[in-house]
């Protein structure tokens, strides 16, 4: 019994060091596609040029859903309501985006203004 758990605790202790062993060698190469050109700033453009048009297209589906709502409502409050409510979370979600994506122009300018170079 004693002989076992020695064995199993060696066996184990062999497993989980092998791949520290085996990738000690590995050589990975220099990494692919490098941009060196591309800042904090470029990236964070790309990104907001990638979520703005999802973000509008966002809220245009929201607006027509609201508004489909509403003109299936047929006078029922609780439809109505519902519609309502579709309208509002589109107008709060055009109004944050529109805070979002002006932010960092907002924070750009602020910097440039006050001499910070950015």
């Amino acid at each position: 019994m004693k002989m076992n758990k020695k064995l199993i605790a060696t066996s184990v202790l062999i497993l989980l060091s092998s791949p520290m062993v085996i990738l000690a060698v590995f050589n990975p190469g220099p990494p692919p596609n490098t941009v060196n050109t591309l800042s904090v700033e470029a990236l964070i453009q790309v990104i907001f040029n990638i979520i703005w048009p999802v973000a509008v297209a966002f809220f245009i589906i929201m607006f027509i859903i609201a508004a489909f709502s509403f003109a299936t409502s047929r006078g029922d409050a609780t439809k109505v309501g519902e519609a309502r409510n579709f309208v509002i979370y589109g107008v709060v979600g055009v109004v944050v985006a529109l805070i979002a994506f002006s932010l960092p122009f907002v924070v750009r300018n602020l910097l440039n203004s006050s001499g910070v170079g950015v």
